[in-house]
């Protein structure tokens, strides 16, 4: 089951198109994922990574890259529907 979820996740493949060889349907596989998702599986499952890793030294943080996105709360001025709405000239 597990493996299936990680395939369709890394793949980018619809669920629908699960291969059958991983023995379970699309439908099993999609319901799994929704309910450890709820379950908050996948946050604590790469934390667990992480430590075990982290302990062996086996994580070159120096390499690392932060990834996030800041919401600004008070808003800022409209920039318009997109690079053409804006008269921005790509290439």
């Amino acid at each position: 089951m597990f493996t299936a979820i990680v395939y369709v996740l890394t793949s980018g493949c619809a669920w629908r198109h699960l291969p059958a060889e991983f023995g379970v349907s699309p439908a099993t596989a999609h319901r799994r994922f929704s309910a450890w998702t709820r379950a908050g599986l996948w946050p604590r499952l790469h934390r667990a990574v992480l430590d075990e890793l982290g302990a062996k030294g086996q994580i070159d943080w120096a390499a690392a890259i932060v990834d996030a996105a800041v919401r600004a709360k008070k808003g800022g001025s409209p920039t318009g529907q997109g690079p053409r709405g804006q008269g921005i000239r790509l290439g």
